[in-house]
């Protein structure tokens, strides 16, 4: 990895800091210097011969217009939390658990309508005539109510202090004025951005990316008044930030029916979309997609119109542009850029149908990371973060290519560490040796393919509803990492999938989840025909694995519809009086590698003995096959990432495929992966540790042995060239 090549990555640049910002893209082989929130480019930068990014959220930065139209600004539903009646009358403080700086409380006409008092201990709707809105108090006063039980108000709120400006603000502690968001659903706010947006082109002629940072709405991110409790909740993949009396009234118009504050609200937990959406979701997000499609695609072309591209930053505000929505390319971007942590969101990002993918690398150039822990201050460490980083993305890239690379943030504060600048440098150089190394050929892949099935299928590919770090506590978000870098061809699917016959296109089956969850697929499992077609398509020769509480629904002779397929099934409580089959460990050599570790689940049973258990940890299966005409079933009770369990989640499916013999274009080491290119005769290794590790690989010219420093990468070339 020594040879120096240009090209393919973007730098954020910085005013006051010319000298830093030309010397590291020179050293780091930049073509293109962008912007950031809180920094400018000068003309010397803007001048020196590179392509310019231009950071643009359509919808902040408007605060003049905003304060003119404050009706324009955009909404939400907030629900109170339940307030118990000591008596028949009661009073509820809107805003008592809301951060008084994001929101503040529509109650316009329009509005109005839509606010609702439920009784949460019946859950009826207490009818308007029981309830007044006192606005100088910003109080909602119950009367003639039942007392002992407990009540909410949902109430629409303008959002006055745009989220991502709001963390940015409050993380490097800005004291400078807050910016609003816009809402495009109005006509006046429309005609506004598009003449914006037109003044903008026209005023910078130099920009030849307009990355626009997002489009219209963002992922719904409420915070609290209680700094104990300051991120009430948060969902990246929430419609919840896109509503308004006027977007209520047109989806009406559209649908046919009428939307309320409880659709969006849902008792308190929201529409999260860790939970199979109902159909009225569905319509609701269909009708957002397509306005944002519509009015996004104007300014879009309006942007080609000036003789510039147009990417956009699949982060923030990018609710309403599914990118694995058949409608997506109907936008007419040219590029697609990822802020990554994890692998997966780098296979997220390259399987978009947009002529360029790019992905933006952590740690992000800001004195803290997203946790708050330090970065480029004292107390952090930079460069460790950038390798633990880079080893996750780097398996990823080897699997399926991005085009692009870069950072953000503020250029100046990586001066004080050079070890950051030498590694940005070597990744700049990896980075480019594997975009040359997929020009050539696809990497080779183990002939079994894996379809992972959940609620979603394709439209939420490579992801569940953040980053890794916000939904590390659902199984299927380490499943996709693992799968992130591994040989193998991964497709997603839905339901609708099987009835239409796609498992005839994969070998194995994933699911993967808690009971109820959209990951497991919730009340999809009552449909018989899936599971039918499921058990023949097994029957026949296909592996099912289930993890967690797979194919879980209540309602019929087991708990998981699947049971009869893994053999074992989950007790909820039903079972306690019977009898358990007992069971003796037969492991499989080579399949579970040392290290591997399982959590149990307590209350998992064999259903009738055929079943074998080849790992248990106190007494409680950890992982166990089953035998089901010519294929099989396979259970584990949990899946968490690390490279043991990644090396578990391969062997099963080699096991599956009735590969766990083939060893070629594998490493002996599970702390090292690799990646072969059969047209090149290239082979990468890769040390995914912080430890010298040792491996040998199989290939058809033999065995290759070799040592790899601590998180390095190694090319060859085997066959005798």
């Amino acid at each position: 990895m020594s040879k120096h090549r240009a090209g393919a990555f973007t730098l954020p640049g910085e005013s006051g800091y010319e000298a830093l910002t030309l010397e590291l893209a020179e050293r780091w082989g930049a073509d293109v210097i962008r912007d950031s929130d809180g920094t400018k480019l000068s003309d010397e930068i803007i001048h020196a011969g590179y392509g310019i990014y231009s950071t643009l959220c359509i919808i902040r930065d408007h605060n003049v217009w905003a304060s003119r139209n404050p009706d324009k600004l955009q909404q939400c539903f907030l629900i109170t939390n339940p307030k118990v009646a000591v008596q028949g009358y009661v009073s509820i403080y809107l805003m008592e658990d809301f951060f008084a700086e994001q929101f503040r409380v529509n109650d316009s006409k329009e509005a109005f309508k839509y606010w609702q008092v439920v009784d949460r201990t019946t859950g009826e709707e207490v009818p308007r005539e029981q309830w007044n809105y006192e606005r100088e108090a910003g109080n909602v006063v119950l009367t003639g109510i039942a007392p002992w039980h407990k009540y909410t108000v949902s109430f629409m709120a303008y959002r006055i202090w745009e989220e991502i400006s709001m963390y940015n603000h409050t993380t490097n502690h800005w004291d400078k004025e807050h910016l609003m968001q816009v809402d495009p659903m109005y006509a006046d706010t429309q005609k506004y951005l598009l003449d914006w947006m037109e003044d903008w082109c026209l005023q910078h002629k130099e920009t030849t990316v307009v990355r626009f940072t997002s489009l219209f709405y963002n992922f719904a991110w409420i915070w609290g008044s209680s700094e104990r409790n300051r991120h009430l909740f948060s969902d990246w993949g929430s419609y919840d930030f896109t509503v308004s009396a006027r977007a209520l009234d047109l989806f009406a118009e559209r649908y046919g029916y009428s939307l309320s504050a409880e659709d969006f609200v849902n008792g308190g937990k929201y529409r999260v979309s860790h939970i199979p959406a109902e159909q009225r979701k569905l319509d609701y997000m269909a009708f957002i997609n397509d306005f944002v499609i519509g009015f996004g695609k104007q300014l879009i072309d309006l942007v080609h119109k000036h003789g510039k591209l147009a990417y956009v930053f699949y982060d923030d505000s990018w609710v309403g542009m599914e990118p694995y929505n058949d409608r997506f390319p109907e936008f007419g971007l040219d590029g697609m850029i990822k802020c990554v942590f994890s692998g997966y969101e780098a296979r997220l990002c390259a399987g978009v149908k947009v002529d360029t993918h790019e992905i933006r690398l952590h740690p992000y150039l800001f004195p803290v990371g997203l946790g708050g822990a330090p970065t480029f201050m004292e107390g952090g460490d930079p460069t460790l973060d950038a390798k633990k980083y880079w080893i996750h993305i780097r398996r990823a890239l080897l699997r399926e290519p991005v085009d692009r690379i870069g950072l953000g943030g503020y250029l100046h504060l990586v001066e004080p560490y050079p070890d950051f600048c030498d590694y940005i440098e070597k990744i700049a150089g990896e980075f480019r040796e594997i975009q040359e190394l997929h020009q050539q050929g696809k990497p080779y892949q183990i002939k079994t393919k894996v379809a992972i099935l959940h609620a979603w299928g394709k439209l939420r590919s490579w992801t569940l509803s953040g980053h890794f770090h916000e939904t590390f506590m659902h199984d299927l978000i380490h499943i996709n990492e693992a799968l992130s870098g591994l040989p193998v061809d991964v497709q997603f699917i839905d339901f609708e999938d099987i009835r239409q016959g796609k498992l005839q296109n994969c070998d194995v089956v994933i699911n993967a989840g808690s009971a109820g969850s959209a990951w497991s697929g919730g009340d999809c499992w009552r449909d018989s025909k899936c599971v039918d077609v499921l058990t023949q398509w097994v029957y026949e020769g296909g592996t099912f694995i289930g993890i967690n509480q797979p194919s879980a629904v209540n309602g019929y002779d087991s708990f998981f519809r699947m049971a009869h397929v893994l053999g074992l099934d989950e007790d909820t409580g039903s079972r306690v009086a019977h009898g358990r089959w007992t069971y003796e460990v037969k492991a499989e050599e080579g399949l579970v590698p040392e290290g591997a570790s399982l959590t149990p689940k307590p209350n998992i049973y064999l259903t009738d003995g055929t079943a074998t258990v080849m790992d248990e940890a106190s007494g409680s299966i950890t992982l166990s096959t089953h035998a089901f005409g010519k294929g099989k079933g396979i259970y584990l009770p949990s899946f968490e990432f690390s490279w043991e369990n990644t090396r578990l989640l391969l062997n099963l499916l080699r096991y599956a495929g009735n590969e766990l013999q083939e060893t070629k274009y594998l490493t002996d080491n599970l702390y090292t992966e690799c990646a072969y290119y059969p047209e090149s005769k290239k082979l990468v290794v890769m040390n995914n540790s912080s430890q010298l590790q040792r491996t040998t690989i199989h290939t058809e010219d033999g065995e290759h042995t070799m040592e790899l420093a601590p998180y390095d990468t190694v090319i060859l070339t085997i066959g005798g060239k």
